[in-house]
This record gives C-alpha cells, sequence and structure tokens, in this order.
C-alpha cells in the first residue's frame, strides 16, 4: 500500500496515501474538488486516506470496480481499509442534518464525528451489528436461499441484532424466526467488516436442538439440510459465511471446494 499507486474509486471515493500524492502529483485531483478527507488505516505505518469529492475523476471512470470486485481480490488488511472506506462514504453521504432539530452537520475538529453547531449533537459512523451462523447436526449444516440470491446458492443464516439483544440469543432467534430450527451451543467464531451498506457480521457455529424446517417466506426462498458431501453453490470465497462452512467442511475431514 505504501509503495504502488493504488487508487479505488466507488462514489465519488478515492483512497490516496496519507498526503494525497497518488492524485495529486498527477493532477487528477485539485483540493477545490475535496469535499472531506478521512485518516483509514488503524495502522499507523501503512498511512492512508480517504478523499470525497464532489465528482469522478474522468481520468479514472475507465478503471472502476465495484466493491464486491475489489473485495475479492484483497488480503486481510486491505480488505478492512475498503471496507472502512465504504462505510464511510455511506455516512458521508447520507448523514447531513442533525436528527434532532435538522441543522445542518459539520465535520467534528478531533474526533471521527459530525457535530450539530445549533444543538452540539455529535453523530458517528453507523455500524449495525449482525449475527451470521453455520448450524450444524452431524455431518449435516443448515443453508437458505435468499430471495435476492444467485440462483443455486446456499449460504448460511443471518440477521440484524436487536436492541438490548445478546449476540447469542440474536443466533437462536433468527434461525427460528427463519426456519423454525431450535439450537444449542451456540459459539463465538470471528467476525468481519460487511460493507454493504454498514454491518459488522459477528460469525457464530451452533447445533441442532429440535424442530423442523417451516421457513418465514419473506426471509427465505428456501432452507435445507445439508451433507457435507453434497453441498450446494456456495456464496463467495472472501465472506464470513464461506468461512463458516469451509470450517464445517474441515472439521468433518474433507477438503473445501475451490470457488
Amino acid at each position: 500500500m505504501q509503495t504502488t499507486n493504488y487508487v479505488y474509486v466507488l462514489n465519488n471515493m478515492v483512497l490516496t496515501d496519507s498526503e494525497g500524492r497518488w492524485l495529486f502529483t498527477e493532477n487528477l485531483v485539485s483540493q477545490e474538488d475535496v469535499r472531506a478527507v478521512y485518516e483509514l488505516s488503524l495502522q499507523p505505518e501503512y498511512p492512508v486516506q480517504m478523499l470525497v469529492l464532489d465528482s469522478l475523476i474522468n481520468g479514472l471512470q475507465n478503471d472502476v470496480l465495484t466493491l464486491r470486485q475489489m473485495l475479492a481480490g484483497a488480503d486481510d488488511r486491505v480488505f478492512q481499509l475498503l471496507a472502512r472506506a465504504s462505510q464511510l462514504a455511506t455516512w458521508q453521504h447520507d448523514h447531513c442534518f442533525c436528527p434532532r432539530c435538522g441543522t445542518g452537520l459539520i465535520q467534528h475538529e478531533k474526533d471521527l464525528a459530525k457535530e450539530c453547531g445549533n444543538c452540539g449533537l455529535l453523530q458517528y459512523p453507523r455500524l449495525s451489528p449482525c449475527v451470521i451462523m453455520l448450524v450444524s447436526d452431524g455431518d449435516y449444516c443448515l443453508l437458505g436461499h435468499g430471495h435476492n440470491f444467485v440462483p443455486g446458492v446456499y449460504s448460511t443464516l443471518a440477521g440484524f441484532i436487536e436492541v438490548g439483544e445478546t449476540a447469542e440469543a440474536a443466533v437462536a432467534r433468527e434461525v427460528f424466526e427463519e426456519t423454525g430450527i431450535r439450537v444449542k451451543n451456540v459459539r463465538y467464531f470471528s467476525s468481519q467488516p460487511w460493507p454493504f451498506p454498514h454491518s459488522l457480521m459477528l460469525g457464530f457455529t451452533a447445533e441442532y436442538a429440535s424442530g423442523d424446517i417451516c421457513i418465514q417466506p419473506e426471509e427465505l426462498a428456501d432452507a435445507q439440510w445439508f451433507h457435507v458431501d453434497e453441498l450446494p453453490d456456495l456464496p463467495t470465497s472472501f465472506s464470513i459465511s464461506r468461512f463458516l462452512i469451509n470450517d464445517f467442511i474441515r472439521s468433518r475431514g474433507r477438503v473445501p471446494p475451490a470457488e
């Protein structure tokens, strides 16, 4: 990231080094074009900024990739940078006015926040915690097919955590609401920022306790138990859903399929 002229363009946003050299020295961006600047990297040794622009750069429009395409080819550090950048860009675009009094918000001088000049309310970047879970029953795992999924692809179940709810309780509730299945032995697996648009995915495993599949049609088009040797098409390799499924496959002594 320090030595490569790495440029990411999405929704009038670009990444550059901490001094803006990759773009400003090539005269692709002028200071007048920049609406906001955010320090992205959480590692001081890899300084990266995000510049939010008034309009896209003409010289870069032919090289624009979708966020999913960028994430698919990113290592862990770049994945986190892209996820953070996309979520900040969404927040910058969507949070312009104070929700308490309606006054326009301004950037806070020190914090990563926006401040109301009228009532003083601070607004921080939005983050929506979600649970995503692999439910197993011996050599079988429970996977669902969403209404907007690519045909044939099944994934782990997921849902938002409700106000006042623990993540473990959300796992049990979401599985039961969507499929009618009761679970036990809920255990934390790992987490992943998911910038579509501002989620934090908390991954869990759980075991079947009771019940028969009865899907919630508003949430799922289908849900089934799949044997480890007869899995359907799976989600993309960079998603935590795939990490959970691959872990299930390995735990049964098999090798996960290549994407």
